[in-house]
């Protein structure tokens, strides 16, 4: 299976590309680009686009995100795909992931003088809005297994080939978009966003490697 082969090679290339990113982040050696970054991003700013892009935050929330993995988990289940449903797991593996990165590396995110205020979310008051580190953005991880998985499915399932043909145009669009929401509010850095890309890439590519895995010739 090439296809899948290839698959494995990327994702080992992406999981040496994070871990290489978190040694570097970790060493403050991205800190100029980031403070760049931020300072441009502050003078893109408009008081009347700031509830646009509060939805689009929603739109990596926890809340959206979980729902629609939930949702995936049950169609694939209820058509008759078996253990294929246990491809959302990733969703959830990486929310974890991502977690212990921002408890275990110091990196605080953008001031929250500079910062503008981010779409409402229930981990606000979980974890509080100032008590965990900013690396990865934990909205980009959620995005990109969230809208990736589901377009992947789409790609395979979906009877309409209008659909087939939209889903991962649509499912980059939400990404790109979320991911620059994420610096047009101020609330991460680019080096968190490009950390969130990485693994939020991982975890979807591991997901389609279960899901294209070798099946037994009975199934």
């Amino acid at each position: 299976m090439p296809a899948l082969t290839n698959r494995l090679v990327a994702l080992a290339v992406l999981v040496v590309a994070f871990v290489g990113l978190t040694l570097i982040v970790e060493a403050g050696w991205l800190g100029t680009l980031d403070h760049d970054v931020l300072l441009a991003m502050s003078g893109a700013w408009s008081e009347s686009l700031h509830p646009v892009f509060q939805l689009i935050a929603e739109l990596g929330g926890l809340e959206v995100t979980s729902i629609l993995m939930l949702g995936l988990f049950i169609f694939l289940w209820r058509g008759g795909f078996g253990a294929d449903a246990l491809a959302v797991l990733a969703f959830p593996a990486a929310v974890l992931l991502e977690l212990v990165y921002k408890v275990a590396l110091y990196h605080p995110g953008p001031p929250r003088a500079i910062a503008h205020r981010d779409g409402p979310s229930v981990t606000d008051y979980l974890t509080g809005p100032s008590n965990l580190n900013s690396f990865p953005s934990g909205h980009m991880v959620r995005a990109v297994v969230a809208y990736g998985l589901i377009a992947f499915v789409v790609r395979r399932l979906a009877p309409w080939p209008v659909a087939r043909a939209l889903a991962i145009p649509v499912a980059v669009v939400l990404i790109v978009v979320e991911a620059f929401s994420r610096l047009y509010l101020d609330v991460h850095w680019e080096s968190d966003v490009i950390g969130g890309l990485l693994l939020g890439a991982i975890a979807l590519l591991s997901a389609t490697v279960w899901l294209d895995r070798q099946r037994k010739a009975d199934n």
